[in-house]
């Protein structure tokens, strides 16, 4: 597991990652209607689109929303209209930054983003200066160890077109290509195996160790990232002890 997965959990298990529903439905949906408008109001023929609505219903929000959404996307109803934007940049240490945007705003988004990087000791930078860095896009799936035993999670999943499992401290790892992320979740599922989260992520190839105040500034800076409403994933290399990681989240 990445320096910035264990962060992401740790975040979610204290309830730090989008703590107010309304900011964490605000990013579900500008993912659906950017779905739909791409590929179409149908989940059955719109992979992008099934995933953003499973997602969605992990995160219990209600389907009149997730209607909604769809509706907004395909033009049926009226609402703002979104692009996607990629900024890459640094952090301190070094630390290799993405951040995944969905706006209807480029150039308020670009300046937020500029804005936070700045403030935290990073630096955004040229398109395709650290996109290298990290894997192609993977399906992730994350089950605590609580959940299930090893060998039983490795044949379901498996066999429902996973590639991999990790075990990784209190966490089992099942990637799988994105395009089998949602029949392996369900697979999973059906078996009785309750699934902690599955996304679509990318994987640093290399990682930055960074310690004392510049792992305390790449923390900071990431979480005001995740936190900003036009931010929808946020990917970086960072390898940071995991009782700083702990430390920062309280």
């Amino acid at each position: 597991m990445s320096g910035h997965s264990k962060w992401h959990n740790i975040r979610l298990r204290k309830g730090k990652q989008d703590a107010e529903r309304g900011a964490k439905f605000t990013k579900l949906a500008r993912e659906i209607i950017v779905a739909a408008k791409q590929g179409g109001g149908n989940p059955d023929s719109n992979l992008r689109l099934r995933l953003a609505i499973q997602k969605a219903r992990e995160n219990s929000m209600p389907q009149e929303k997730i209607k909604n959404a769809i509706q907004r996307g395909t033009g049926e109803i009226e609402g703002a209209t979104y692009e996607e934007l990629v900024y890459e940049g640094y952090g301190p240490g070094g630390v290799a930054i993405m951040v995944e945007c969905a706006t209807d705003n480029r150039n308020r988004t670009v300046a937020d983003v500029r804005s936070i990087f700045s403030k935290n000791g990073g630096h955004l930078g040229e398109s395709g200066s650290v996109a290298y860095m990290f894997g192609p896009p993977v399906g992730l799936i994350q089950v605590s160890r609580d959940v299930t035993d090893e060998d039983t999670l490795i044949g379901v999943a498996l066999e429902a077109g996973a590639e991999d499992v990790k075990s990784v401290d209190d966490t089992f790892e099942v990637y799988c290509p994105p395009g089998e992320l949602v029949n392996v979740t369900e697979r999973l599922e059906a078996a009785g195996i309750k699934v902690s989260s599955s996304e679509v992520t990318r994987i640093p190839t290399t990682t930055v160790k960074v310690e004392g105040r510049e792992a305390q500034q790449v923390l900071r800076l990431v979480e005001m990232l995740e936190d900003h409403d036009d931010v929808q994933a946020v990917h970086a290399n960072f390898d940071i002890a995991e009782e700083v990681l702990e430390s920062a989240a309280r």
